[in-house]
């Protein structure tokens, strides 16, 4: 049977959730699960006879709440956080260069802040399976994720883009926590050659430039920011309405 990776899609804030399973031994984690999508993944773990380990948050999402705490809840998995992460729930706390094993699977953890200050990334390998990194909102396609609120930096993202993320194989895919146009992943060469955000006329930007062009973006707020961020410090736990 194996192991599987798969990619599940939520068309209303263009997250992608990964599963990480292990059919052998049935067990399984989720990565940047959605609030909206907890009957699908339900679905698909119960359908694959699988016991849900883990929820992994690769940061505190603005644009989505995640369900991490109603998984805990039914399912009894635990949410997999960065160590200084601030949620409130009780988790499971992991730092720059922690390794651990979702059954065959083996990930890896990489400290990139600048989209926030708690962003991870990690590295999947498990046999037989191509070697990943999912990069959350530090690495996007053809992109990366702001750096105008909730402690963004874009000087500390361009650091951990260079020092974290350029330097893995060209080969190793890619696969970002959004895509707002339906490409599935990528590679670190094809991001390192080209993301827009990194490259202007086929050259690198300077720090500077980096920082200068993430000042300048003038994105609207994401339309759940004011429910996602707070509920998403607790895991997603409902937010208690005062009076």
């Amino acid at each position: 049977m194996g192991v599987l990776f798969e990619q599940l899609f939520d068309d209303e804030s263009s997250t992608y959730t990964y599963l990480l399973a292990d059919l052998d031994a049935g067990i399984a984690a989720l990565v940047d699960p959605v609030l909206e999508q907890l009957e699908r993944d339900l679905a698909r773990i119960d359908a694959l006879r699988l016991s849900l380990r883990h929820t992994i948050e690769t940061h505190i999402h603005a644009d989505h709440v995640t369900s991490g705490n109603r998984l805990a809840e039914l399912r009894g998995s635990k949410p997999i956080v960065q160590v200084d992460s601030a949620v409130t729930c009780e988790a499971v706390r992991v730092a720059h260069g922690a390794v651990f094993h979702i059954g065959q699977f083996v990930l890896h953890a990489l400290a990139t802040p600048g989209h926030t200050p708690e962003s991870l990334s990690f590295l999947v390998d498990a046999p037989g399976e191509p070697s990943r990194v999912l990069t959350g909102d530090a690495l996007l396609i053809d992109s990366c994720g702001r750096t105008d609120f909730q402690g963004g930096d874009a000087g500390t993202l361009w650091d951990s883009v260079h020092t974290q993320l350029w330097p893995l194989a060209d080969e190793l895919l890619v696969f970002p926590a959004h895509d707002y146009h339906y490409r599935s992943h990528s590679t670190i060469g094809k991001e390192r050659a080209s993301n827009a955000r990194f490259t202007a006329a086929t050259k690198p930007r300077t720090r500077a430039d980096f920082i200068e062009l993430m000042a300048h973006l003038d994105l609207p707020p994401p339309k759940k920011l004011a429910e996602a961020v707070p509920r998403n410090l607790a895991c997603g736990k409902p937010l208690v309405r005062q009076g």
